[in-house]
């Protein structure tokens, strides 16, 4: 796979770097900065582009800012979002247009994880990080609708938002795939989404639906 990384940390860029080629990955660019990043990505045409939230200039967005840029242009650009702390603020508008990723950094030193992660963005799935998916499901507002769903339910949904699917819900949960099928039904019902097999649109719909 072709990758092109946006990350302004030196450390971090040449170890993911050296991790990826180790791996059997090309880097095609790489960028310290927002406005490089989008330049790289343009000239380059990776098919997956690693982005750091906070780049400069400013240190704040300017990787999310970027993000949008390039899928703006592009709508089904593969792009994995990396960030050191947890900022929902950035996930549902990318995570609507598919073949996205929204990881802490930590997950990269899951190695398997992390390939795995990267392997479903660019096949134009879904990763997103459980502490980001956390972050989304805890009730934030009064007469949230995710009271109306079971321990086992919110385990289940949390999953989802990750971008798994039935089969991988339920070998994580050791559940048979039928009850994990059965639980799915009664999450879509109560939280009135209508369900469908395509795993992203799951995601989308659920995302929306708790950020909404």
């Amino acid at each position: 796979m072709r990758i092109v990384i946006g990350e302004d940390s030196a450390l971090f860029r040449e170890g993911l770097s050296r991790l990826l080629t180790e791996n059997g990955h090309t880097i095609a660019g790489t960028a310290s900065d927002a406005d490089e990043l989008v330049s790289v990505v343009r000239a380059v045409d990776p098919e997956l582009t690693i982005i750091d939230v906070r780049m400069p200039p400013t240190m704040t967005d300017d990787g999310a800012r970027a993000a949008a840029v390039l899928r703006n242009e592009v709508p089904e650009r593969p792009i994995l979002m990396l960030s050191q702390h947890v900022e929902t603020r950035h996930v549902v508008d990318l995570v609507g247009t598919g073949a996205f990723g929204y990881l802490l950094k930590d997950r990269v030193l899951r190695v398997a994880d992390f390939l795995d992660a990267m392997r479903r963005v660019a096949d134009g799935g879904s990763a997103l990080d459980p502490a980001i998916v956390a972050a989304l499901v805890t009730p934030t507002r009064a007469n949230d609708p995710l009271a109306a769903l079971s321990a086992r339910e919110r385990e289940v949904l949390a999953l989802v938002a990750e971008g798994r699917s039935n089969s991988a819900i339920a070998a994580q949960l050791v559940l048979a795939e039928r009850t994990v099928e059965t639980h799915m039904r009664s999450i879509f019902q109560k939280l009135r989404i209508t369900d469908t097999p395509d795993t992203h649109r799951r995601v989308l719909a659920v995302l929306t639906h708790l950020t909404g």
